[in-house]
């Protein structure tokens, strides 16, 4: 399921501007039905309001709907979610300092979980280089003792679905005869 962009935010508008149930409000934004009420009934909330209708992730007439029915639920536009599912694919561009060293247990996950996947796979998942791969693979990596095994989805290093796509590819090459080259 998709969730709107800086979710407490955009539950904090839809408290103060809308009618809507806590529930529907969790539902929309990824969040515990406790939690929207906590924001609800904190007076001093240190976080701005988000418009979910200015920034384009809901139209007014889904939310007269859902205030007119209890049981409706709220949905990102189409827009959005081919957007997100599109970025989650692609895996994430940037990663952070901290999430850095965390890299090679990533590597070495995937390569331990999935042995089918080409050194270029892997790098190429993991925003790495195939020599950097290659020395994971090989144990002779310079820091390869000190290695924390750590699955790079939980770490937010790649998407599950690129992974998926990933094997699913691997798999397909795999399966394919060897072709011959006619000299």
């Amino acid at each position: 399921m998709n969730y709107p962009y800086m979710p407490k935010s955009t539950a904090l508008w839809l408290i103060e501007n809308t009618a809507l149930t806590f529930e529907q409000i969790a539902d929309f934004c990824g969040l515990h039905e406790l939690e929207v009420k906590s924001i609800a009934d904190a007076e001093t909330y240190k976080i701005q309001p988000l418009n979910p209708i200015l920034s384009g992730q809901l139209t007014r007439e889904d939310i007269e709907k859902c205030e007119a029915d209890a049981s409706a639920r709220l949905t990102l536009r189409d827009e959005i979610v081919a957007a997100q599912n599109k970025q989650n694919k692609r895996g994430v561009g940037y990663t952070p300092k901290l999430h850095r060293q965390n890299r090679l247990g990533g590597i070495l996950w995937i390569l331990k979980n999935y042995p089918e996947l080409s050194d270029g796979q892997v790098a190429r998942l993991m925003r790495s280089t195939n020599p950097t791969v290659a020395s994971v693979r090989n144990k002779t990596h310079n820091s390869y003792s000190l290695i924390q095994i750590q699955s790079p989805i939980v770490l937010g290093l790649v998407s599950e679905s690129a992974i998926h796509d990933a094997v699913a590819k691997a798999q397909k090459a795999a399966s394919k005869p060897a072709k011959k080259k006619k000299k």
